[in-house]
């Protein structure tokens, strides 16, 4: 091969420009093309706080990618021809690349209950919360887990005159020490969220969400917070995947069928501790977009990438601007002893976003 090494980032999420921020730092012999639908980053984990009516910053992609050297095509990505080695774009002139890093996200699963793509609203992406107005009327928030919890915290405290429901199969915080779980209950309670635990949602209307035991939920706003999927273009376009549609990948990152392709974050099945999968989320997304940049520039530069080493230590759940949990976990993500809650955590939280902002921001 002769020339400018291509590499080709899709998606700029935290996975993404994670991984272009690296490669801008260590491959700059290289030519770093990024490609996202969106003009602009929003901070995904602070979706919940735009859905109820405060404002959060977004960076201008293009402005903030080129300013590092990196090209930047704003585009849906429709077909990655993996003999042609080339993406084809809807809006753009198809990308040809010597190494593609796959970093396409997650959005919410709308087709698993029947009129949750109708009548219920969702906080996974930029375009879901538009339109979602929650003053006055009741909310039904389906799902009590991280999303679930954080959002009913934040519309319970931003709208004290509105009345929120959270349902869940389980209670919320179920997989986290006994101690957050009493917290999370507790402060949810204080702000007014109605918690109803062991609620099956069978389908979503427009009066709102119908249990399993028939009941209706009456709600102005329904909001799914349960469930995700990936684009299916790794699978249209012949990478090994698994059922769900994530691209398998080895220890390095690397596609286990296509050597040029590497894959990072919520769109790649990655092995972590004790054999688990790392879960879907930001704490996932930022390492493992490094380490697929890491690995793409090793190859480039005719040496072998290094495996993955990775370890959970906390998770983090805000309970509106002014209370929140940190659960100190082992590393394979399951909960330790150490819990922080209220301001505190509120605090360790709100810096550890921002941290995680930073390491995106090219």
């Amino acid at each position: 091969m002769t020339g400018q090494h291509r590499i080709v980032v899709l998606g700029a999420g935290y996975a993404g420009l994670a991984a272009a921020r690296r490669l801008a730092r260590t491959a700059r012999d290289a030519r770093i093309t990024v490609v996202d639908a969106h003009a602009f980053f929003v901070e995904r984990v602070r979706l919940h706080q735009q859905a109820a009516g405060q404002r959060i910053a977004a960076w201008d992609l293009r402005e903030s990618l080129e300013s590092k050297g990196i090209a930047f095509v704003q585009a849906l990505a429709t077909e990655i021809d993996t003999v042609a080695r080339r993406v084809v774009l809807d809006t753009a002139p198809a990308l040809d690349y010597d190494t593609l890093i796959y970093a396409l996200g997650s959005v919410a699963d709308l087709a698993s209950v029947p009129g949750v793509a109708e009548h219920a609203f969702s906080v996974a992406t930029q375009e879901d919360v538009r339109g979602l107005a929650v003053a006055g009327g009741p909310v039904a928030i389906v799902g009590a887990g991280a999303t679930g919890i954080e959002l009913a915290a934040e519309l319970a405290e931003s709208h004290p005159e509105s009345r929120v429901v959270l349902l869940g199969s389980e209670e919320p915080g179920a997989w986290l020490s006994a101690r957050a779980q009493a917290h999370i209950t507790r402060t949810l309670e204080r702000l007014g969220v109605e918690i109803r635990s062991g609620a099956k949602v069978i389908e979503v209307t427009a009066e709102g969400p119908r249990l399993a035991d028939g009941s209706l939920v009456a709600a102005a706003a329904t909001v799914w917070t349960t469930g995700f999927r990936v684009p299916d273009l790794a699978a249209r376009s012949g990478l090994a995947v698994d059922p769900d549609g994530r691209v398998l990948t080895d220890a390095t990152l690397r596609s286990v069928s296509h050597p040029d392709v590497f894959a990072a974050g919520d769109a790649a099945v990655v092995a972590g501790p004790g054999g688990r999968e790392l879960r879907m989320a930001c704490a996932t997304a930022l390492p493992t977009g490094k380490h697929a940049a890491d690995s793409a520039v090793a190859l480039m530069r005719g040496r072998e990438p290094k495996e993955l080493r990775f370890r959970y230590v906390l998770q983090c759940l805000s309970l509106g601007r002014g209370d929140g949990v940190v659960q100190a976990v082992r590393a394979d993500d399951a909960p330790a002893r150490t819990v922080l809650t209220g301001r505190t955590a509120a605090w360790v939280k709100e810096r550890i976003v921002r941290g995680a902002a930073w390491s995106a921001r090219p």
